[in-house]
């Protein structure tokens, strides 16, 4: 089979296209026939900084679609066959993938294998934002960082769904912008955005902010908190070296910080995640959340993909065709 893997970290050219044996699932297992490939901002720090790569070689990849090759002993949930979506920490940029039965999910009617190549990492994400870590409550405010990319056009549509007021975004340029506002948000600001945000809500701020970049971004996100406001991290794509904050900072404003990774919560929770993935999938199998692809690869040009994303101006989900 074919697997695209990093040999050494650096820019897209070290992804590298090679043979390797296929493998074969052990207890508690499946391996899945990969059909799409998503591709995430993770797997560009996998490739240039070792973001949770144990060793190399490593095959990056976080999710996938396709249908389940053969199974492990203890797996009865799971047929082969059967069309899936799948999580893994590692290892989704391959012809066959392997990867633990309790971060597999069976598609639902109406979601085809390509849509659900886009469903492992930012629908559950998005769910758990607004609802589990963000306990968003009707009519309240929702501001979220990076509104043009997958998670963003998600969120923007769910916040709405699930009966927030206002839902403001923040992208890096005025393309995105005008992108962004056809998934939910009610204005999207560009750039700078704490003064665009005290006079959208008069002076007030948000009751909850979605940070994805961290650094001087996550600073500017929790001053535009409103009175009890939450603030939730969930990644740091500016690289920026943690920010510390003590009480006087939660003080001013009775405001609280909470962060949120799927990929830890696969780790030591996999069953929690499985409710979220289900409530959140469902919602894309009625219609209420859509997830628009705007870009796909073969996957032998996963470079082409990273570095579409890494330049900053992709929109949307970006995936890689393995096989239909």
């Amino acid at each position: 089979m074919r697997v695209v893997q990093i040999q050494e970290f650096g820019g897209p050219e070290v992804l590298k296209a090679v043979e390797a044996q296929a493998p074969e699932p052990g207890p508690g297992q499946v391996s899945i026939n990969v059909a799409y490939v998503g591709v995430n901002f993770a797997d560009i720090k996998a490739r240039g900084e070792g973001y949770r790569v144990p060793s190399l070689p490593f095959v990056p990849g976080l999710e996938v679609s396709g249908r389940i090759r053969a199974v492990g002993d203890g797996v009865t949930d799971l047929a082969v066959g059967q069309p899936v979506a799948a999580l893994t920490a590692g290892g989704a940029y391959a012809e066959v993938l392997v990867v633990d039965a309790a971060t597999v999910f069976a598609t639902l009617d109406g979601i085809d294998l390509r849509t659900a190549a886009t469903l492992p990492t930012v629908l559950p994400t998005a769910h758990a934002l607004l609802h589990e870590v963000g306990r968003l409550c009707d009519g309240e405010t929702v501001l979220v960082q990076g509104a043009a990319g997958g998670v963003g056009t998600v969120l923007g549509q769910l916040a709405k769904a699930s009966g927030a007021g206002q839902v403001y975004g923040v992208v890096s340029g005025a393309a995105k912008a005008e992108y962004a506002l056809k998934y939910g948000y009610d204005e999207v600001f560009v750039g700078d955005f704490a003064d665009e945000v005290r006079a959208a809500t008069g002076g007030r701020g948000v009751d909850l902010a979605l940070d994805p970049v961290g650094g001087e971004t996550f600073q500017r996100s929790l001053g535009a908190l409103a009175p009890f406001g939450r603030l939730i991290s969930f990644g740091n794509a500016s690289a920026a070296e943690p920010w510390r904050l003590g009480q006087q900072e939660l003080f001013n404003g009775a405001v609280s910080i909470a962060g949120f990774s799927i990929l830890t919560l696969a780790k030591t929770a996999p069953d929690t995640l499985r409710e979220i993935a289900a409530r959140a999938f469902r919602m894309v199998a009625d219609g209420s959340v859509h997830l628009p692809i705007t870009a796909e690869f073969p996957l032998t040009e996963a470079a082409e993909a990273h570095r579409l994303m890494e330049a900053r101006s992709s929109t949307g989900k970006l995936l890689l065709r393995v096989a239909d």
